[in-house]
């Protein structure tokens, strides 16, 4: 029966001590979607923001979020990410985001790549909100994982979304 990592016997919160897990490749890939109103979309293809341009700034931020991620949840260890990627992608109905991350060492990178993608919706809603404040992120979720002893996690596909 499987069991939640960050507790000890007794109960207590710790971080899980990875020391004797051999460092091995892993990656993670995590999706978020900002939905929002077609102006707001349309307003967003024509436009020219002196904030800059909100999906390249999402982008540096996620990227930026996910390497800080062991500083925002207190039981993530530390990593030394070698490869981070997020990108912004608009849509009929709104910002599709999708984010990788990569690390070789004694465990994953589930929560950086998690971490990436809701820091990049969260920007996007910061930069677009004076056009829209009703803006929703959802399906933040990770997509697939590999590396490590549990190997490879793929979510199943869900329904398709008009682009």
């Amino acid at each position: 029966m499987k069991k939640l990592s960050h507790y000890d016997k007794s109960g207590q919160v710790r971080m899980v001590d990875v020391s004797a897990k051999p460092a091995t490749s892993r990656t993670a890939a995590a999706h978020a979607f900002v939905r929002m109103r077609h102006s707001t979309v349309a307003s967003l293809k024509r436009l020219k923001s002196p904030k800059g341009n909100p999906l390249e700034i999402a982008r540096i931020a996620g990227i930026s979020a996910a390497k800080r991620t062991s500083e925002l949840i207190p039981l993530c260890h530390p990593l030394s990410l070698t490869h981070v990627d997020v990108r912004a992608k608009l849509c009929q109905n709104g910002i599709e985001i999708a984010s990788e991350a990569t690390v070789t060492g004694p465990t994953g990178v589930e929560m950086e790549a998690l971490v990436g993608a809701a820091v990049a919706a969260l920007t996007i809603y910061d930069m677009c909100k004076a056009l829209e404040r009703g803006m929703e992120i959802t399906e933040l979720h990770l997509v697939k994982k590999s590396g490590g002893r549990s190997g490879v996690y793929l979510r199943p596909r869900a329904r398709a979304r008009k682009s």
